[in-house]
């Protein structure tokens, strides 16, 4: 393995086990590790920017939010696509029929029209709730929308995209699912990082356990799958690690001496 100068993390069921919302003592040490070898450590996830959980020892250099539609660094704007605006409707007007509330994400707020069984359980992975308001068209006429969530099992995943044109479904939960700009994945947003801080992709490594981080692990030429991950990422990964219980990326970073 050549030289790695940037590393890319998934949160939940990598950095993190899910519902702990804690990062172990270990990877907590494994990325100031990296940290102190000069190489660069980036959040990739579906989270949006005020959902990002607070690692107190451990400062990001940049982050890759919202599957990919928003993209900054401590300097400012990488790169940002937020949703259509006709899709955001037709993706409301199918919620109503299928009688499924909604979330939507700006870059500073998160609302929704009312929650069921499933998003709530879906939240209970992030680090805040989203704020209830009346008329949830309004705000996403005014502003940009970068991701919507609803509840949904894959076999009604046609219907929730019926006539959308420019927007895909990204899922990395069974019962549960996100929908962002056909343009964005995590995997392009990774293009930009690379391009913005001039390393080239053999450089670069990522770590990630659900079928969202598929494009993310592609993007790199190290891409590094939980034990915990889904079939279809082992599939694309280079290699596997441990089990995000049991420290999978300290391990694997101190296995091959990167740290």
């Amino acid at each position: 393995m050549g030289e790695i100068k940037i590393v890319f993390f998934d949160i939940d069921g990598t950095l993190v086990n899910f519902h702990a919302h804690q990062i172990s003592e270990k990877v907590e040490e494994a990325l100031i590790r990296l940290k102190n070898k000069g190489i660069k450590l980036v959040i990739a996830t579906g989270r949006g920017p005020i959902q990002l959980p607070k690692f107190d020892r451990v400062e990001f250099d940049a982050f890759l939010c919202f599957n990919g539609s928003y993209v900054f660094d401590r300097e400012g704007l990488i790169a940002s696509t937020p949703l259509a605006k006709t899709d955001i409707q037709q993706i409301l007007e199918n919620s109503h029929r299928l009688d499924r509330p909604i979330i939507m994400a700006a870059e500073d707020r998160l609302v929704c029209n009312g929650l069921d069984d499933d998003l709530e359980e879906y939240l209970s992975f992030g680090v805040i709730q989203p704020e209830h308001i009346d008329n949830i068209e309004d705000f996403s006429a005014q502003k940009d929308i970068y991701q919507m969530m609803i509840a949904g099992r894959q076999h009604e995943y046609d219907a929730i995209v019926k006539d959308v044109n420019e927007s895909k479904i990204v899922a990395w939960w069974d019962r549960a699912m996100d929908l962002i700009p056909k343009a964005s994945s995590k995997g392009r947003a990774v293009e930009s990082i690379l391009k913005h801080y001039h390393i080239e992709k053999e450089e670069a490594m990522a770590f990630g356990d659900g079928n969202n981080d598929i494009p993310l692990l592609q993007a790199v030429g190290h891409g590094v799958a939980m034990e915990n991950a889904s079939e279809e990422l082992k599939a694309v990964a280079k290699t596997t690690c441990g089990h995000v219980k049991d420290d999978g990326v300290y391990t694997y970073l101190c296995e091959q001496g990167i740290i």
